[in-house]
C-alpha cells in the first residue's frame, strides 16, 4: 500500500535560533529538539542524562499511602500475600517484579496468574477462591482490576483486601479495593499518567523502599523488567517512563536477569533497544501465556540457575514456535474471509472464526492492520460460549471509543486508543458487526484512511557529521512520542544493491553532488530492486541506526520507503 509522505510543521526560526546558541548544536538538531518540546538548556539537560533522582514521589499517586501501610500490616501480622497479575508481557514482568521485591523482604508470598482460555481478562473468581483456599488474605494486583467491581466485593466478602494497581482507564468509579492505585483514576494527582502496569507495581516497591528505609539499590535489578514491560506494552517514552526505560535498558545491557541473558540475541549483546525488546525477547515472554499460561514465563524470569533457566526456556521457545504456526495459519483464515469484500465497502476489518486461539488474535489483528490500514477487531468463541474479540487501531483513530458506543451489545470490554479487547453474547455479533461499521464510518467522517510517514526533516548527507549522528543516538530510547528522527533526503543513488531473504534491501546509498555514502537497509523494500539496479535517482525517507556484527557497531539507514525521479 502506497504510503502518503508528511513533513512535520517548522517550528518557529526564533525558537530554533535560541536553542542552536544556548546548546551550541546545528540548526537540525534543533529543530528535532524544539520537536520533542525541548526549548532550553535545563529541558535538553534532563532529557540527554535520565536520572532515576528525577523520578516523582510515589506518594503523589492517590492510594499510595494506604497501599503501603496494608502491606506493611500484612509482613508484621504474617499475613499469606497474593501477587497477582495479568497473562500478557506487562502483567508477568510486574508480577515478577513486585514477587522478587517482596521474596527479598518476607517470605509468606505467592504469585498467580489467571488462565487465559478458562478464566479471561482481570481478576478471576477461581482466582478468588485460591486466595481462600491457601489462607491469603491480602492481594496485590497488577496491570488489571480498574473495572473489576464485582470481583473486589466477593473478595472481600471472603475477608480478602486488595490493592490493585493498574494504569488502564477506569470507569466513572474504581472499585471498592482497600488502595487503587491507577495514575487516571480522578482525583490522582500523580504528574505522568502513562506509566506501564509494570511501572506502576515499580511506584509501590519504590514507595514502599522509601518509607521504611529499605536499601534503594535493591531497586535497580529490577529496571530490566520495568523496560521490557514498557516497550511491550507499547506506551509513550515521555517523561517518567523515558528514565525508567534508560535506566532499565542499562540494566538489559551490563547486567540482566540470567532469564533475560538467553533471549538476548548474541549480535545485540550490550547493545540493546526498545527496538529489540519489542522483537526478539517480548514475543517469546508473551508466548507462554498466548499458548500455554502465563506462570510460566513469571517463573522463567525469575529463575536463578541455569538448569532452571533453560528447561523453562526450551518451553518457551517451544511455545513461541507453535504460536508463529497458529499465527500464520489464523491470517491466512481470516485472509480467505475477507477475499470478496471490496475494501471500499467497509471502513472497519471484522472476521470470526470460533475455533481461532484466544491467546493469538491480537497478533492477526495487527497484521491485518499492516495489510488493509484499517481500525480491526479479530473474534473466536471463548469456552464460556461467549464471543471474544482483540483489537488494533491505526494512528489516527480511537477503537476504545468506538468500541465503547456499541457498550450495549457488550457484557465486558476494555483498552486504550490503540488496542482494546471485548467479550458479548454470540447473538449480539451480528449487530455490532454492522453497528461498528458504521460507528467507524461517523468517527472518520466518511473517509478512508491512508498510511503515511511523519517526516521530522528534510536533510542533506553533508548535514550528517558524527557529531549530529551521535546526538540522535543519543535521544534514544526511542518508542511512541519520542520516536526515532525520520528524515527525507533527495537526489540519491544506490550501489552494491543485493537482496537479503526473499523479500529485503541492502544497499549502499550516496547523494548528488556529495562525497558521503551510506550503508541502508530496507526492511520489505526488495521490490525496489530493479529500478535501484537500473540506477535511477531517487528520494529516500529512512531512520539513522547502528548494525552490530561481531560486537563493532556501524551507522546504518534504516530505509522506510523510496520514490523514483523517473
Amino acid at each position: 500500500m502506497e504510503k502518503k509522505w508528511e513533513i512535520k510543521k517548522q517550528p518557529s526560526t526564533e525558537i530554533v535560533s535560541h536553542l542552536k546558541k544556548e546548546l551550541n548544536i546545528s540548526e537540525a538538531l534543533a529543530i528535532l529538539l524544539t520537536q520533542r518540546g525541548i526549548n532550553d538548556y535545563d529541558n535538553a539537560k534532563s532529557y540527554f542524562n535520565p536520572s532515576l533522582e528525577n523520578l516523582h514521589d510515589p506518594f503523589l499517586m492517590k492510594g499510595m499511602a494506604d497501599a503501603v501501610s496494608r502491606l506493611k500490616n500484612a509482613i508484621d501480622d504474617q499475613e499469606n500475600i497474593l501477587i497477582f497479575g495479568d497473562y500478557d508481557v506487562d502483567g508477568t514482568t510486574a508480577v515478577t517484579l513486585f514477587y522478587e521485591f517482596l521474596t527479598s523482604i518476607y517470605s509468606k508470598v505467592f504469585f498467580y496468574i489467571p488462565d487465559r482460555n478458562n478464566e479471561g481478562y482481570g481478576i478471576s473468581k477461581e482466582s478468588i477462591d485460591f486466595a481462600v483456599e491457601k489462607n491469603i488474605s491480602l492481594v496485590i494486583v497488577l496491570d488489571c482490576g480498574i473495572k473489576a467491581h464485582e470481583e473486589v466485593n466477593y473478595a472481600q466478602s471472603k475477608g480478602i483486601d486488595y490493592i490493585i494497581c493498574d494504569h488502564h482507564l477506569p470507569d466513572r468509579s474504581v472499585p471498592k479495593a482497600y488502595a487503587v492505585l491507577d495514575p487516571k483514576q480522578k482525583g490522582c494527582r500523580y504528574p505522568y499518567k502513562d506509566l506501564s502496569g509494570c511501572g506502576v507495581g515499580f511506584k509501590l516497591a519504590q514507595a514502599f523502599t522509601e518509607k521504611f528505609n529499605l536499601p534503594k539499590e535493591n531497586l535497580i535489578p529490577l529496571l530490566d523488567l520495568v523496560a521490557v514491560s514498557i516497550a511491550a506494552d507499547i506506551v509513550p517514552i515521555t517523561g517518567e517512563n523515558r528514565i525508567l526505560a534508560y535506566k532499565g535498558l542499562e540494566q538489559l545491557n551490563t547486567e540482566p536477569r540470567l532469564a533475560f541473558q538467553h533471549l538476548i540475541p548474541t549480535n545485540i549483546r550490550n547493545n540493546v533497544n526498545i527496538s529489540n525488546v519489542v522483537f526478539s525477547i517480548a514475543p517469546k515472554i508473551n508466548a507462554a501465556g498466548r499458548i500455554k499460561h502465563g506462570s510460566e514465563a513469571v517463573r522463567f524470569m525469575l529463575s536463578k540457575n541455569e538448569e532452571d533457566c533453560r528447561r523453562y526456556l526450551n518451553d518457551i521457545n517451544s511455545l513461541n514456535n507453535e504460536r508463529k504456526v497458529l499465527d500464520l495459519d489464523m491470517t491466512n483464515d481470516a485472509l480467505a474471509q475477507l477475499y470478496n469484500i471490496n475494501p471500499t465497502e467497509k471502513y472497519a476489518t471484522i472476521v470470526y472464526d470460533p475455533s481461532w486461539n484466544k491467546g493469538v488474535i491480537g497478533i492477526v489483528a495487527s497484521r491485518l492492520v499492516d495489510l488493509y490500514y484499517k481500525p480491526t477487531i479479530v473474534f473466536t468463541k471463548s469456552i464460556s460460549g461467549e464471543i471474544v474479540g482483540s483489537a488494533r487501531s491505526i494512528q489516527e483513530f480511537d477503537i476504545h471509543s468506538a468500541i465503547e458506543k456499541n457498550a450495549d451489545l457488550l457484557t465486558e470490554f476494555g483498552g486504550h486508543m490503540a488496542a482494546a479487547g471485548l467479550a458479548m453474547k454470540e447473538e449480539n455479533f451480528e449487530t455490532f458487526k454492522i453497528r461498528f461499521d458504521e460507528t467507524v464510518k461517523e468517527l472518520s467522517n466518511g473517509k478512508h484512511f491512508k498510511p503515511s510517514i511523519l517526516i521530522d526533516k528534510e536533510i542533506s548527507f553533508n548535514e550528517m557529521t558524527r557529531s549530529f549522528l551521535e546526538s540522535i543516538m543519543r535521544m534514544s530510547p526511542f518508542g511512541p512520542e519520542n520516536m526515532n528522527p525520520v528524515f527525507v533526503t533527495r537526489d540519491l543513488l544506490a550501489t552494491d544493491f543485493r537482496l537479503v531473504g526473499k523479500e529485503h534491501a541492502r544497499l549502499y546509498v550516496h547523494q548528488r553532488d556529495t562525497r558521503i555514502t551510506f550503508p541502508a537497509i530496507g526492511f520489505k523494500l526488495g521490490k525496489f530492486g530493479p529500478k535501484l539496479e537500473k540506477g535511477l535517482s531517487f528520494d529516500m525517507v529512512y531512520t539513522i541506526g547502528m548494525n552490530y556484527w561481531q560486537g563493532k557497531g556501524t551507522w546504518q539507514l534504516n530505509v522506510k520507503d523510496i520514490r523514483f525521479n523517473e
